[in-house]
């Protein structure tokens, strides 16, 4: 087998941040989508927030006949790599203002890290729940000030931005509809991350919509019945997708599983149009 110098491997790992992956995340799989911006705005915006700056990337139609409705995209624990800025534009190209905000940026970047544990521990775990409500409520606001309509709000949100797409729901009723996608239901309790979705299943104020993989092994079918039991006689429902796993969504990565993606993708689009987030 032929040695890889670690100057070689610099050089791997350094382009391939340079095309947008976080580094945990490789090696990028052949199956990635890469949307095109044609016909849309993408910009990297800064969101004044009392502690600094937060930054976030934004997806629109270049040329909207009014006010935009708004989707608060919520990233993965890798950040907001490529594929969530490639979400943005996938939503910008259905008539949304798709907006990313990078709610890890006060603990560090995640696009750097070559591992899952060491983010996990180094970063993701540091990152308050509360905190993160505060800036979605500032990027809602910002977006509002830039051409959006904060009176038809959506949020969605991937693997780490599921669980917060759940919790954000019970907080703010600004935006109508809400899509979590494969987001932890249940798991421990600290002083950072006090309340799991299952807590709060009664507490929404907005219609969630689950979407989750069967084979998940991280999210077994005990958390999804849980939740599903939490949520009866709510506006609120899951739908479980068999065959899929973790991450299902996730085009770049080995477990995309494209059918259950596109019914996703359909699914989600049909739950904020049903719910007043229509372009």
């Amino acid at each position: 087998m032929r040695a890889v110098s670690p100057d070689a491997t610099r050089r791997r790992l350094g382009a391939a941040a340079s095309a947008g992956f976080a580094l945990a995340v490789l090696p990028v799989s052949a199956t990635t989508i890469t949307t095109s911006a044609a016909g849309l705005v993408t910009d990297n915006v800064g969101i004044p927030r009392p502690d600094g700056t937060l930054p976030a990337y934004v997806a629109r139609p270049a040329k909207p006949s009014g006010l935009l409705p708004v989707i608060l995209v919520v990233q993965e624990i890798f950040g907001v790599h490529a594929h969530i800025r490639d979400l943005c534009r996938r939503l910008a190209h259905a008539g949304y203002f798709a907006i990313a905000p990078e709610l890890y940026f006060r603990q560090g970047n995640p696009s750097l890290i070559h591992d899952i544990p060491t983010l996990m521990s180094g970063i993701v775990a540091r990152v308050p729940d509360e905190q993160v409500m505060a800036d979605l409520d500032a990027t809602l606001a910002w977006a509002a000030a830039h051409g959006a309509d904060d009176g038809r709000a959506g949020i969605t949100g991937f693997c780490w931005g599921g669980r917060i797409t759940w919790l954000y729901a019970a907080r703010q009723a600004a935006v109508k509809a809400a899509v979590a996608w494969y987001g932890r239901l249940d798991g421990e309790r600290t002083a950072l991350a006090p309340t799991q979705p299952v807590d709060i299943a009664g507490k929404l104020r907005i219609p969630v919509l689950g979407l989750y993989g069967a084979e998940d092994t991280g999210i077994g079918k005990p958390q999804v019945d849980a939740m599903r039991a939490a949520l009866e006689g709510t506006a609120s429902r899951i739908v479980v997708y068999p065959g899929a796993g973790h991450g299902f969504n996730a085009d770049y990565r080995p477990g995309y599983h494209p059918e259950a993606a596109r019914d996703g993708w359909a699914r989600m689009l049909a739950w904020f149009a049903a719910n007043g987030v229509k372009p």
